[in-house]
Order: structure tokens, then C-alpha cells, then sequence
């Protein structure tokens, strides 16, 4: 609601005329011929009548002893007179340059004094001949105005931060549903806060007294307390039509005789509050307040007159509940409270949101006081988080076994990738526990399909300011209204939401995934409001976006925000600049984040780059990013670059940084600063992290259960991927893509679980897992129940260090589970896999919390790599045996045909997909030599050619296939191999693509008159 304070008493403004006369018009013709004479015509009558007045030869004693005569004396007066004409041409030229831009004060020109004060006088009277006279703003430019001016509608998000239910539509929009309940502003009470809310301040601006002119700066200073607010000002009475019929266009042009509308909290004697004070004027006057009051029609945009009024009436709080905006940072937000608002500030149980919203049982909210059982609550409480580092952690763990196959890494194959400390493991079971990869899809399909029907209908990308994720919906808050949105999104509650409902976007594996780049990759999440998610858009923020609180607090915000732009799943390329803090989160993603020591080393780069990326737009004639990433000039580099400052500017780099947030939207560069200073130039949202965990935003009444990754999490985080690279040596894996002489970094290498493969250690349940699933050794459960226990079981196998309670929930129930249903399926998990021969239950619970199977139950899986491990050791007896034996076992994909059944989602997660090749290949491998050194090549043929079943596209295979075939001596079977090899890829990769380079020259090679029946057949 529109805060009112009385103006009080005090001068009444004085009475300006409006309008352009003869004499401004005369003034401004003036002006013109002044600098032109001054500025041309000083220059060409030096060259006409003096010519160049320094001298042509070097200086001599004879020339310095020489009598002074009249020319020396009129050179002289020329140099002199081109420095004065130099140094006044800097001066129009600076004026000239802050009028037009806006951005920043003038800057001094050293000596200048009344010089620059008479250009200064001479280019604002010039200015007489557009629509604007002449006042100059210091400070940053208009915050906001490079988004706003493709939006001559004017500033829709301020009204809309305004707007308060009742005055909206009656009738709910399309596609709005219950999750609009949540994001539902409160209704305000009516009374007298609602008439005083009728009541608007205006100011007119004073025509200049000597050197002093009115600015919108000096204006804010003087009745709001800070200069900075001059951008409240500026949106308020932008394009709105003037007395003289012209409108503000530019922050830093305005005119005396104006009426500015001010916001509520202003207060000074100078201000004309209408309609009290329009009795006191001449009826000219009062009509002319009159009428630049209804060219905003502020009471009637914001709804705060009347929110009281129509609080039971249909269409108001009650019957139409709204998302929430998030608010012009120009606009005044004392009645924005964000989703969730219907409830009082401070009432209730706060949310610490351990378990996603998106995970809430059946049964009701979990405790919060044991969500995790001892997993990271911070990771549980971000599913977007937790999903980005989650795929992250995939790819490295790939990485890292890719490297451990070309003997890069101190390690195997077979060795296992899991954590070493206890607090890296609790950080990857939070991971699998708490990440929602659906919810990422969601976002991402959802985006990047409206990106392709805006672009198929010839649109260009609106500016988002902010998205509300829940579990069924997605509302994306425009900066400016921009039509109606392709389908299937829907229209919000008014022209700046659009909205669109999870059902009505198909994401499942079969639907094609939109060709289109990622048109929003700088949403990032900042924390939650009764399960709505509030994701900022930090490239479109024209603004700096700061973070107050505690020291600690505030790097727990920025941590969050840094690992999830690292590894979010809506983005393609991104650049994260990090500085002053988090090192080591380049480990997240070494391509994509970047860190600097101090904020001087990134004013440096980032006051280039901010040039070349207004160079680029101009060069593709494209106004911001955003409308290149759709049409012709998508193709170009419209990637963001997102600075997170974890460090206390100075003064200096405040005032430099602040001038760069200010120009940055258009950009696609945002800027986030942890800082103590509430009063950070540039800034456009200022947010505070409280001890207890809630992020708040006073001006907009916001208030977040903020997303936090503390400095522990944060470590354990990246101890997960730091992991990974420990060993570097040079010492690699043997053929057999063994095991290495020496440990990895903490553990032993080989898996964590052999084995016993004498006769003693013979198991008592086996299940098949490689190429299908059977079970031995258990009774058949109930059918209803079946598919669920045996895809624990397999989830139980392939981690023999254990399952956390918690991440077995996650794995069989994606969608959520209540706790009495999940003990109650691990007591009858328990029941089926019954006692072992000694009465120990095959199924128990580790110290640390963890469900572990007996040694008694083992799989094929594990009697692979036990097998492997053996046959790599040094000295190792019967090392063709075991890898026969090892190869006999791989019969086909892991778990084949389970997944097609909907079941086992979980294994997209799990680097056995990866490793099962890998070491399959390595197995082969091994055997193969094994073999040719033996003279065996049939032998190693068939070894060869039954591990391409499990990996058909390892190139190792392939080239040993053809050494095998050649080391028979038959040419059918080595020609047969070719063939085979030749079709196999071109049913891969397709028939254009050529073979690889080691592949084809080794048929050169065995086959010499091949390449030419090639060439003749092409």
C-alpha cells in the first residue's frame, strides 16, 4: 500500500510557465550559433589568419636570443588560444555526451571551471530544440531504461508491484489454479489508510536560479533523503504527456514548468498534494495537476484506494488470488509480499523446507527436525540445486573413468568412485535424495518451447524478471506486458504473468526437446514460499542485486547461487565469475566458473567486456540480448556472464561497479554483492538473510525460506568432484584396464565389496543382473508387491557400501513417500530377503545409518569385479581363466529390459551405466592380449567380439577386432570383421560419417586393396 506523510507547511512552489515561447526558441537558436562559432569558427580563423604557430624547425640559441616581433607574438597568442578552444571543445563535448547518455555526471575537465559551466548552459539551451531543457542527473543512468524502451506502454511492472486484489479482472484467467493461493498478496485493511492513499504528491520543476539548476537527482535528495532514488522518480512520469505537450524520455532532460509525479514517502514543503492543495492554485494551474494526474491514473492503476473497499466484493482478495510479483526496482513495493502472503508475517511454523516441496508425503510435511537422517538439509531444501550438482557430478565421475581407461588416473575402472569422508557421502546421498530432475525439465522444456513459438511467430523473447516454480505450474513475471503468449501458455491474472500448467507440456522421453537455446539462463533460485520456488533472473536485474546479513549468512546465499548457475539445467553456455570467495567451486564446473581475488581485478575485465558486448549488439543491429537468441542472430554469442561478489567494495569500486550494473541488462550481465552498505550505487534489489534462514526484502515486503549452501556443504560438495582427479600419476592401468600399483587417495583400490569365490564363499542368494534379472535363493514374493522389492534389491547390489534410507525413498517413490509407508516396506524388504545359515538378517542397518546386504548375497555384477580385480594384480596366477571367466558373465545390458517398464529411474544417476562398458572393454582387452601372446587369435576374435554385446562403441574393441582377425591368418574373417565394422558404424553414427582415423588406418594396413574398391565404389 502507497505509504502518505504529510508535506507539512513551506513554501509554495513557485508558478512556472509552460510551454515553449519565442524566447526559448531564440535561446536555443543562440545557443546553437555560439558553438558554432566557438567551436568551428575559432579553429578555421586561427588556421585563415595565423596559420601554425609553433615552429617548423627544432629550436636553436640563435631563435631563442632573436628579438620578439609581432609574429612571434600573435603565434604565441594562437597556441594559447588552441589550448582554450581545446579544452572548451572537451567541455561541449563531455556535457554534450552526459546529456544524451544519461549515465553518470559530467565528467571535469581539468582547469575548465566557467568554461565547462558556459558549455554546460550552451548545450542545455541546444537541447531547447528537442523535447527536453536542461537539467543534468548525476549519478547512474536510468536504471531499467534499456529494458524498457521496446515497451511504450510505459512501466507496467511498477503499477503491477502496486497492484492489489479487487481491482483486478473478476474472473480468474486461464490456467490459473490453487498454486495462484499461494502467491496471493494480503488484503489490506481500508479506512484512512486508503483515503490518504488518494492523496498524490506531485513537484514542478523550478526554473534555474544562477548555476543552479533542477535535476531529478537534486529533487530526490531533497525530498526523498537520497539522490540514488532519482530512478523512483524517473519510472513514475516516464512518456507521461507534460503541460507543453512533451514527455520525459530521458532521466537526465527534463524542463522547468514539469510536474513530477513523487513517490508517497517524499515529503518537503515544495510538494503539491492533489487533491488537498489544488484548492490553494489559480484554476490553470489546478487543471494542469489535474490532468497530469489522470495521464497515470495512479489510484486507479494501483488499486490502493479502493483495496478496502471491495475486500468482500467478487473479484477481490477473496475470490482471485494472485501470484506475486516481483517488482520494478523503480516502483514503489510496500505492498508486495510474495507468494504465500495470505497469512500474517511471522505466523505459523516457519519453513525450513529439509524435504522439497515437490517430495511432500502423502501424510503431511516431515519433521523438519529429522528430514534427512542426517543428511544435509541445505541439499534437501534445493531439488533444482541438488539436480544440477547431481548431473554435474555425473559427468566428472564419466570424466574421471574415461581417464582412469586411458591410464591417466591412478586408478581402474573397477575401482569404486565413491566418497571418501563421511561428509562427502551424507553430501551425495542429500544429492540423490533431494534432487527433482523433473521439476528441471519442466523449467527447461518449458522455456525453451516458448523461446520456439515466440521465434516461429516472429516475436522476440520478453524480459522476465523472475519465475514461481511449484509442482504444477510455472509463472514467468514480465518486465512489460507483450501479448498474448503462444500456447500452451496461458495469460496470468493481468498482461505480465503468463502462465503454464505442468500437464499441459508433455516431457516425457519420447517427446522431441525444443531446438531452441536456453532464453532464460540466468534464473536462479532463491529460496521458497509455501512450496512456490522463486527463481530471479539476474541478467535482467538493471541493477545490482545485494545481500545483507551476517557475514556467514551471506555467503550461505551466495554459495547456493554460485554452485547452482554452475550445474543449473536450463542454460548451455555461461560464464560465473566468483570473487573474493569459493576458489574451489571451479571444481563445479571448470569451464563455466571462474574466480578473481579482488573486485579491482574484475572492474578491469568487466569494464572491457561490457564495451565489447555493446560493440556486438550493435554490430548484429540487435537492441539487447535477449532479442538475439531468437531469429537470424541467434547463432552469435548472447551467452550471460553472471558476477557473484563475495567482498566489500570501496568506495571507488562501488561508484564503478555501480555505473556497469546500471548498463548491464541489456547485456546479459548480472551482478551479485554481498556488502554491509544498504546504500550500494546502482542498486536495484537489496535482500537480507536473517540467522534464521529467511531472506527478506523490507521495500517489497518479501519474505523467503532462503536457499542456503553453507561453508560445510559447500566443502562436502566439493570434496565429491575434487575427489575424483586424487591419485594423478603416472602410474596407469595395465591392458586389462586394471588395477594400479598403488592406492587412490583414502582407500585401497578395487571395489569396496569381493567375493569369496572358494568354495566356502559360496552365496546363498544370487541374482543375475547383467543382460535381464532373475533371483535364486528367495521365495517368490506377493506379485502386487514384487516389482518394488526386487528393484530395491538391485538398488541394494549395485551399492554395497550401503543405501541411506532416505535415498531409497527418493529411488522407488520419485514423486514422494510417507514415512510409515516406507518402514513399512523396508520391514517386508527385510521379511524377503529373510536370514542367512547363521541367523544374521540379510539385511541390516550400518552404524552410519545406511541398509546393507549380507556378504551372503552376491550378484554377477560382483563376481565380475571381483574377478577383474584379481586377474590385475601384480603376479596375479590364471589370469586368462579369470577373464574368460569374468567375460562369460557379461551377457548383455545391466538390468536389461527393466527399465522399459517405468521402474528404475534412478539408474540415470548411477556411473555403473558408464563403468559397465568400460570395464567390459577393459576385461576384453586384456584377454586379447593375453591370447595373441599365446598365438591364440580366434581365441582373442570371439573375446573381442562377445564384449562389443556390452560395448559397441568402445574404438579399442574395434582396432583389436581387426588385429584379432589378422592374427588368425584368414582373410574371410579378417575381411568379415571389416564389413562388419563398416556397417556397425554406419548404423551408429550414420553412413556419411567416416571411420575413425586408427580404425581406418589399420584396414590400409591388413587390407591394402581395400581403400581403392572404396574409392571405386564410391
Amino acid at each position: 500500500m502507497a505509504r502518505s506523510t504529510s508535506t507539512g507547511s513551506g513554501p509554495r512552489p513557485v508558478h512556472v510557465r509552460v510551454g515553449r515561447s519565442a524566447g526559448d526558441w531564440l535561446k536555443a537558436i543562440a545557443a546553437f550559433l555560439a558553438l558554432a562559432v566557438m567551436v568551428v569558427g575559432v579553429p578555421l580563423s586561427l588556421a585563415w589568419f595565423i596559420g601554425w604557430p609553433l615552429p617548423t624547425t627544432a629550436p636553436n640559441w640563435e631563435m631563442l636570443t632573436r628579438e620578439i616581433g609581432t609574429e612571434v607574438f600573435l603565434n604565441v597568442l594562437g597556441v594559447l588560444v588552441w589550448i582554450a578552444w581545446a579544452q572548451f571543445t572537451a567541455c561541449v563535448i563531455v556535457e554534450m555526451r552526459a546529456a544524451l547518455s544519461g549515465v553518470g555526471l559530467p565528467r571535469r575537465v581539468p582547469g575548465a571551471g566557467p568554461g565547462q559551466l558556459l558549455a554546460r548552459q550552451l548545450v542545455g539551451a541546444l537541447l531547447l530544440l528537442g523535447s527536453a531543457a536542461a537539467g543534468f542527473a548525476p549519478g547512474p543512468g536510468a536504471i531499467g531504461a534499456d529494458l524498457d524502451r521496446h515497451h511504450p506502454g510505459g512501466p507496467a511492472a511498477v503499477v503491477e508491484a502496486q497492484q492489489t486484489p479487487g481491482q483486478e479482472r473478476a474472473e480468474r484467467a486461464p490456467g490459473i489454479t490453487e498454486a495462484d493461493r499461494a502467491m496471493a498478496i494480503p488484503q489490506q485493511d481500508g479506512g484512512e489508510e486508503a483515503d490518504a492513499a488518494d492523496a498524490t504528491k506531485y513537484y514542478r520543476i523550478q526554473p534555474p536560479e544562477g548555476r543552479h539548476h533542477d535535476t531529478l537527482w537534486g529533487i530526490s535528495e531533497r525530498h526523498l533523503g537520497d539522490g540514488l532514488r532519482y530512478k523512483e522518480i524517473y519510472e513514475l512520469n516516464r512518456d507521461r504527456v507534460q503541460p507543453d505537450g512533451s514527455r520525459l524520455t530521458e532521466a537526465s532532460l527534463i524542463r522547468p514548468g514539469w510536474i513530477l509525479e513523487m513517490p508517497a514517502d517524499a515529503t518537503g514543503g515544495e510538494l503539491v498534494e492533489a487533491p488537498v492543495d489544488l484548492d490553494g492554485m489559480s484554476d490553470d494551474e489546478a487543471d494542469e495537476f489535474r490532468d497530469y494526474r489522470e495521464t497515470g491514473d495512479t489510484a486507479a492503476d494501483t488499486g490502493a484506494g479502493d483495496a478496502g473497499a471491495d475486500a468482500g466484493a467478487p473479484g477481490g482478495a477473496g475470490d482471485d488470488p494472485q501470484p506475486s510479483p516481483v517488482p520494478d526496482p523503480a516502483a514503489d513495493h510496500s505492498d508486495w509480499t510474495g507468494p504465500g502472503a495470505g497469512e500474517p508475517a511471522g505466523g505459523g511454523e516457519t519453513e525450513h523446507a529439509v524435504v522439497p516441496a515437490e517430495r511432500v508425503d502423502d501424510a503431511g510435511t516431515a519433521d523438519p527436525g529429522d528430514s534427512g537422517r542426517g543428511l544435509s538439509d541445505a541439499l534437501m531444501a534445493a531439488p533444482l540445486l541438488a539436480a544440477g550438482l547431481l548431473v554435474a557430478l555425473g559427468r566428472a565421475r564419466r570424466q574421471a573413468l574415461w581417464q582412469a581407461a586411458a591410464g591417466t588416473l591412478n586408478r581402474g575402472v573397477g575401482d569404486d568412485l565413491e566418497p571418501v569422508t563421511p561428509a562427502a557421502t551424507n553430501a551425495r546421498d542429500a544429492l540423490l535424495a533431494g534432487a527433482d530432475p523433473g521439476a528441471v525439465v519442466f523449467l527447461d522444456r518449458a522455456l525453451r518451447g516458448l523461446s520456439d513459438s515466440l521465434d516461429a511467430e516472429g516475436r522476440t523473447l520478453p524480459a522476465v524478471y523472475a519465475a514461481w516454480l511449484g509442482a504444477d505450474e510455472l509463472h514467468l513475471q514480465l518486465a512489460h506486458p507483450a501479448g498474448d503468449p503462444p500456447a500452451p501458455w496461458q495469460s496470468g491474472q493481468s498482461d505480465t504473468y503468463w502462465t503454464l500448467e505442468r500437464s499441459r507440456l508433455p516431457v516425457g522421453p519420447g517427446d522431441p526437446e525444443p531446438a531452441a537455446e536456453a532464453p532464460y539462463p540466468g534464473l536462479v533460485s532463491l529460496g521458497t514460499r509455501d512450496g512456490i520456488r522463486l527463481l530471479l533472473n539476474l541478467e535482467a536485474v538493471p541493477g545490482i542485486v545485494s545481500v545483507l546479513g551476517a557475514p556467514r549468512d551471506r555467503e550461505a546465499v551466495l554459495g547456493s547461487v554460485a554452485a547452482e548457475l554452475a550445474t543449473n539445467g536450463w542454460s548451455d553456455r555461461m560464464t560465473v565469475t566468483l570473487v573474493g570467495f569459493g576458489a574451489e567451486m571451479t571444481a563445479l564446473a571448470p569451464t563455466r566458473v571462474r574466480h578473481l581475488e579482488d573486485i579491482a581485478g574484475l572492474l578491469e575485465v568487466m569494464e572491457t567486456e561490457t564495451h565489447l558486448r555493446h560493440a556486438n549488439l550493435g554490430h548484429t543491429g540487435q537492441d539487447s540480448i535477449l532479442t538475439g537468441r531468437t531469429g537470424p542472430s541467434r547463432r552469435h554469442h548472447w551467452a550471460p556472464h553472471l558476477v557473484v561478489v563475495g567482498v566489500e567494495p570501496t568506495e571507488d569500486e562501488a561508484e564503478r561497479l555501480g555505473a556497469l550494473a546500471s548498463v548491464s541488462a541489456p547485456l546479459g550481465i548480472g551482478y551479485l554483492v554481498t556488502s554491509d552498505r544498504p546504500d550500494l550505487p546502482g542498486l536495484a534489489w537489496e535482500f537480507e538473510v536473517t540467522d534464521e534462514g529467511l531472506l527478506k526484502e523490507p521495500d517489497m515486503g518479501l519474505e523467503l525460506t532462503a536457499q542456503l549452501l553453507p561453508a560445510a556443504g559447500r566443502a562436502a560438495v566439493v570434496e565429491l568432484f575434487a575427489g575424483l582427479a586424487a591419485g594423478d600419476g603416472a602410474d596407469g592401468n595395465d591392458r586389462a584396464g586394471g588395477t594400479p600399483a598403488a592406492g587412490t587417495a583414502g582407500h585401497a583400490p578395487g571395489p569396496v565389496f569381493t567375493v569369496d569365490l572358494t568354495s566356502r564363499g559360496k552365496p546363498e542368494v544370487y541374482a543375475e543382473i547383467m543382460g535381464g534379472y532373475t533371483v535364486t535363493g528367495l521365495p517368490e514374493p506377493e506379485p502386487e508387491r514384487a516389482d518394488r522389492l526386487r528393484e530395491a534389491l538391485a538398488l541394494l547390489l549395485l551399492h554395497r557400501g550401503g543405501v541411506h534410507p532416505r535415498v531409497m525413498a527418493a529411488a522407488l517413490w520419485p514423486r514422494g513417500v510417507s514415512e510409515d509407508v516406507h518402514d513399512a516396506f523396508l520391514a517386508r524388504l527385510g521379511e524377503w530377503l529373510g536370514e542367512d545359515a547363521e541367523g544374521t538378517p540379510r539385511l541390516a542397518t550400518a552404524p552410519d545409518g545406511r541398509l546393507t546386504l549380507s556378504a551372503r548375497v552376491v550378484s554377477d555384477w560382483d563376481v565380475l569385479r571381483t574377478l577383474h580385480h584379481h586377474a590385475g594384480r601384480p603376479g596375479a596366477v590364471e589370469r586368462a581363466r579369470r577373464l574368460t571367466d569374468a567375460l562369460a558373465l557379461a551377457r548383455g545390458p545391466l538390468l536389461d529390459g527393466q527399465r522399459a517398464e517405468g521402474g528404475y529411474a534412478w539408474l540415470d544417476h548411477e556411473i555403473v551405466d558408464a563403468q559397465y562398458p568400460l570395464l567390459v572393454a577393459g576385461i576384453a582387452l586384456g584377454l586379447a592380449e593375453e591370447q595373441l601372446a599365446a598365438g591364440k587369435g580366434e581365441q582373442a576374435y570371439l573375446a573381442v567380439r562377445s564384449a562389443l554385446a556390452a560395448a559397441p562403441t568402445d574404438e579399442r574393441l574395434w582396432n583389436e577386432l581387426l588385429r584379432a582377425a589378422h592374427a588368425t591368418g584368414n582373410r574371410e574373417w579378417l575381411e568379415g570383421a571389416a564389413d562388419w565394422l563398416t556397417a556397425h558404424h554406419a548404423q551408429l553414427f550414420g553412413a556419411d560419417q567416416p571411420l575413425p582415423a586408427r580404425t581406418r588406418a589399420l584396414m590400409d594396413e591388413f587390407l591394402p586393396g581395400r581403400r581403392v574398391e572404396d574409392n571405386a565404389v564410391s
